[in-house]
């Protein structure tokens, strides 16, 4: 990884590279289209035609997601018809997310460029690059958040839900409250689809194998499970092998930004997407090899992000990057090491196995500890949470038959309060 002027990437050193306290011409070109096509960022900060160096770079103003929402269409469209006439002429298309705060965001893309991205997160990678620029079958299992014409799970029939050889399983948005019945219609479809490629939000995957299991049904053609929406627990990997022993493959990113980092599951092998984004590091909290992500996006039009805090934080490790989570999802020891899921799986016993977990702070000291399991956790459990805590922490455990979902429709594994 470069270090280029003290500002420092995930990206190839061929891509970003210091040239006399220049940015490269790669970063400095795509900064000059982004301030050609949004308007907010000059209104922000006005660029000048000379070179850009470095010190300049820093300048520029961060973006957050508070201030695309606060700013609306005029962030990125000096008239909000040129929106409207795009989708309805399809040339633009939209999702909406809540990124990292709880207000709703609505997303505008270009036609295509969601599956443009795709393809280059595919080819960064070994395990899925085979699949990028040939026809394959891929079924996805979306999350609650997940709406618009990405993914469809409006209660249309089974040929209606296949697109260009994916096919969409959800048809409620919530699978924790899916009856039985449901669960047979998408093993179902499963087995009809010989899916090459199973996507999904690891929880659901994590059920859906429970769901599998139960039935005693294999899907032998599945190739690659690729785990995407959201943070990913040891104990989901190990369920979904357990259902689809077949390759996994951690892809993070998010609506707004695309993909952004790909490697496979707990292999801390991670790599920066090069073609889809410039990936700053800002040092997080003064802890070695631990940064917080700003992203710049490349190719875009509809929506460019610059300097954007995508607000997660990722590890740096000799064999590539490990996606810590949220930023708001970490808890903090009082010596300022840091807490994420990676360090509630290493403490959990060997013998314990769950379908899904969420581990809540419900007090300076204290913390509950939600899981969704066959069978109770034999003794230890509680006792292991609260070492690795610390700090004099005590965990309280407590078997459920669900956990569900924030509003959002999104998951935490970790819930620390607030600061």
């Amino acid at each position: 990884m470069p270090a280029a002027a003290s500002s420092l990437f995930a990206n190839a050193p061929s891509l970003i590279n210091d040239s006399a306290g220049r940015l490269p011409e790669s970063l400095e070109g795509e900064i000059r289209r982004i301030y050609g096509r949004s308007p907010l960022y000059s209104k922000r900060f006005p660029l000048h035609s000379d070179p850009l160096h470095w010190s300049c770079y820093r300048e520029i103003p961060t973006l957050t997601k508070k201030d695309i929402v606060s700013h609306g269409h005029e962030a990125f469209f000096d008239d909000y018809c040129v929106v409207e006439r795009g989708l309805q002429e399809n040339r633009y298309e939209y999702e909406s997310t809540s990124g990292t705060t709880a207000g709703p965001m609505t997303v505008i893309m270009e036609q295509g460029w969601w599956n443009a991205q795709t393809v280059r997160a595919y080819r960064a990678h070994p395990l899925l690059a085979s699949y990028a620029d040939r026809p394959h079958r891929k079924c996805v299992l979306a999350p609650v958040g997940c709406s618009s014409n990405l993914c469809p799970y409006e209660d249309h029939p089974f040929p209606h839900r296949y697109f260009d050889g994916v096919v969409y399983l959800n048809l409620t948005s919530d699978p924790f409250v899916f009856p039985e019945a449901e669960w047979d219609r998408i093993l179902a479809e499963l087995q009809a689809v010989k899916p090459e490629i199973i996507e999904g939000e690891p929880i659901y995957l994590s059920l859906l194998a429970r769901a599998a299991l139960r039935r005693g049904i294999e899907v032998p053609s599945v190739r690659v499970v690729i785990l995407t929406y959201g943070k990913a627990s040891l104990q989901h990997s190990r369920r979904i092998a357990e259902a689809f022993p077949a390759a996994q493959v951690d892809l993070y990113g998010s609506t707004e930004a695309g993909y952004i980092f790909v490697g496979e599951a707990f292999k801390d092998d991670s790599r920066s997407i090069d073609e889809n984004a410039f990936v700053e590091l800002m040092p997080f909290r003064d802890l070695p090899d631990i940064f917080q992500l700003y992203l710049t996006t490349r190719g875009r039009e509809a929506m460019p992000l610059l300097r954007y805090h995508a607000g997660d934080v990722v590890r740096r490790l000799s064999t590539g990057f490990r996606v810590l989570g949220r930023e708001g999802s970490l808890h903090f020891r009082a010596d300022g090491s840091v807490v994420s899921p990676t360090e509630v799986d290493a403490a959990l016993p060997a013998t314990f196995a769950c379908w899904h977990y969420s581990l809540v702070q419900t007090g300076p000291q204290r913390w509950d500890f939600h899981y969704v399991a066959d069978e109770s956790a034999a003794s230890g459990l509680e006792e292991s949470l609260a070492a690795m805590l610390g700090d004099g922490a005590r965990v309280s455990a407590f078997r459920r038959r669900m956990i569900a979902p924030a509003s959002s429709g999104k998951f935490a594994l970790l819930k620390p309060l607030a600061n």
